[in-house]
Formats: structure tokens, sequence, C-alpha cells
């Protein structure tokens, strides 16, 4: 079993078809089908369904896919170790950001990794807060950004800053809201990130403290667009208290003053990793990047 055929096991798995996963490879579509048939053979599994709209998992490629990845993990941290001997930090990471990227700094985060590891690689993925907690704990991403509670026993990490979140809602509901109670309050439609997010569990949280359930729900995935529903009329939510400060100073919202949400703001990583240099390095430059004040930022 070699390294190569467990890469193209794996690439083919999350493509679902010979030709894109080759594309990917940079190799020849029947070298693909030629490298899964010879593992499926020494392994003696079938690893896949061949069909007319592509290759899906059997149950036991499903099971294989896992430790696969673990493998393919390992060795690259083997190869990060073996350079970082000749005083190199250099590689590939996946890192999880969120919707904002001038709010984590990434900007800034970014460039001071160019300028202390030129041959490290950063690959950043927009994520949703659970989603990427997942994506961390399933080694699917080496890294996250992350927004909430973090009490999984296999993901630590580096607490950069604390947030607060506000409900707000259009300004023209401004009398509406600052008089409504909170059955009232959970009358009106309520613009959430999925429920696997921070954002989302805060809003239930908030309801669960005053007994009451939301009677619609509408849902977005980035902050901005929230932000525009609120601002055209559509419903009421929670946004970062600059952000809500900055619209209610526009005229755009008005906050209410029922309730002052906070929260964390997370670099997380998997405990295994936590001596990983790759990681190290990422942690250090964070830890350098969060002592430096940020030119125009408003504080939370």
């Amino acid at each position: 079993m070699e390294l190569y055929q467990l890469r193209t096991f794996v690439t083919v798995a999350e493509t679902g078809h010979l030709t894109r996963a080759a594309d990917r490879l940079h190799i020849s579509q029947p070298a693909v089908s030629a490298q899964i048939k010879a593992l499926e053979e020494e392994l003696d599994v079938r690893l896949f369904e061949r069909g007319p709209s592509g290759m899906t998992l059997t149950h036991g490629g499903t099971r294989l896919l896992e430790q696969a990845t673990k493998v393919l993990t390992a060795a690259e941290a083997l190869k990060h170790v073996a350079k970082t001997l000749k005083g190199e930090i250099a590689g590939r990471l996946r890192i999880g950001t969120l919707s904002d990227p001038e709010f984590i700094r990434l900007g800034e985060f970014s460039n001071r990794t160019v300028e202390r590891f030129p041959l490290l690689e950063l690959e950043f993925h927009n994520e949703v807060s659970g989603a990427a907690l997942e994506a961390v704990r399933d080694g699917k991403l080496d890294a996250s950004f992350y927004v909430g509670e973090l009490a999984h026993p296999n993901v630590m990490g580096l607490a950069l800053r604390e947030m607060t979140f506000c409900v707000v809602a259009p300004t023209a509901w401004a009398d509406r809201v600052q008089l409504a109670d909170w059955t009232a309050m959970a009358a009106l439609p309520w613009i959430l990130m999925p429920s696997n997010s921070a954002h989302n569990q805060l809003a239930r949280a908030l309801f669960r403290k005053h007994g009451v359930e939301p009677g619609r729900l509408i849902e977005a995935d980035q902050e901005s667009v929230i932000a525009n529903l609120v601002v055209s009329g559509v419903g009421v939510s929670l946004l970062r208290e600059s952000l809500a400060l900055e619209l209610q100073q526009a005229g755009e919202v008005c906050i209410c003053e029922k309730a002052m949400l906070r929260t964390t703001l997370w670099f997380i990583y998997l405990r295994e990793r936590a001596q990983d240099p790759l990681i190290q390095g990422l942690v250090e430059l964070l830890q350098e990047t969060w002592a430096s004040p940020q030119t125009g930022a408003v504080s939370q």
C-alpha cells in the first residue's frame, strides 16, 4: 500500500468522480482507476460503487476513509517535523475563517505568516462556527477561527477576544421593540444563522432564559446578509456590538436595550497537534497579532 494510493482514494471520495479526481491530482483518469482497483485488491474491500453519476463510497469505504485521512495527516506531520529539524516551517495548512475577515484580523495575520514562514502555505475556508469545530475535530481543517463555548475534549484553542452581541431591529420598529415584552419580541420575525452556529445558540439561550419560542425564523449564513435584512425591515436579529453601533449611528437599525450577550472568539486546533511546529508557529503569530493594536478598531 502506497501513500499515493491513499491520496487518490481520499480525492475520489471528496470529488465523487474519477475524472475530477484526476484533474485535482494532475494524473490521467485511467491511472486513478488503476490505483483504486489496486488498493481494493490489496485491502480486499470494495471501496466504491460505480454508477452513471459518479463514485459512491461503500459502507467499507466510508469506514476506511477516516483511517486513510489519518494516515495522510500523519505522513504530512512527519514531513513537517523533518523540515523543522533543518530550521524550516513549511507545508500547507487548511484554516477555517468567519464571515468578517477584518474582524478576525485575517489580513494582518496572513501578512505576518508570509513574512515569518515563507515556505508555509495557508488555505482559507469560510465556515459557520459549529461546522468549523466539527471540521477541526474530524481533521478536515487543521485549525480555525471559532466563536462560542469550547467544550470538546479533543479540541483546544487560543482565546483571542471577548465578543458582545446586541439585539437589533429595523429603525422603524424602535418604539415597537422598546415597549415589547419577550413574548411580543419572540413573535417578531427573527433572522438567525444555522443551528450549528454560535449566533443561533446565543439567540436560543436568550429565548430559553425568557421562556419563549420564536414564532418565525429566517435563516442566513453570513453576518453581512443578516445586517442587510435587518436594515431592510425584514426582522430582528443579533449583531456584533461594533457593527450594531455603526449601523445605529447611521440611522439604519435600533439596538434593543433588553439584552447584551457575550461570548469568545477563539483560534482552535486538535489537542493532539498542540506540539505540531506548524500549529505552534501560527499560535505564536496570532498572539503577536492580537497583542498589537489594530488601526481603526472599534472596541467591544
